[in-house]
């Protein structure tokens, strides 16, 4: 085996494991999502401030893995 299907087939895993890392990110945005929009249809406006920040931890986490990707292609 040649030394670059070896790196190639490194890279397919540690894409593989981002993608899976991202699409559990995406699911617990959803639901994060979800249940803060419940919260505020019953008039709880107290969660609204902690889900924002929460959501926005989320989004710098898929773009910090978004921009690895990007590093490990180069």
């Amino acid at each position: 085996m040649s030394r670059s299907k070896l790196i190639r087939s490194q890279r397919s895993i540690i894409v593989s494991g981002i993608l899976a890392i991202v699409l559990i990110i995406l699911v617990l945005q959803l639901w994060l999502f979800s249940a803060t929009m419940d919260a505020y249809l019953r008039g709880d406006q107290a969660i609204l401030l902690s889900a924002a920040i929460a959501s926005a931890i989320c989004l710098l986490l898929n773009c910090g893995l978004l921009w690895y990707l990007y590093r490990l292609t180069e």
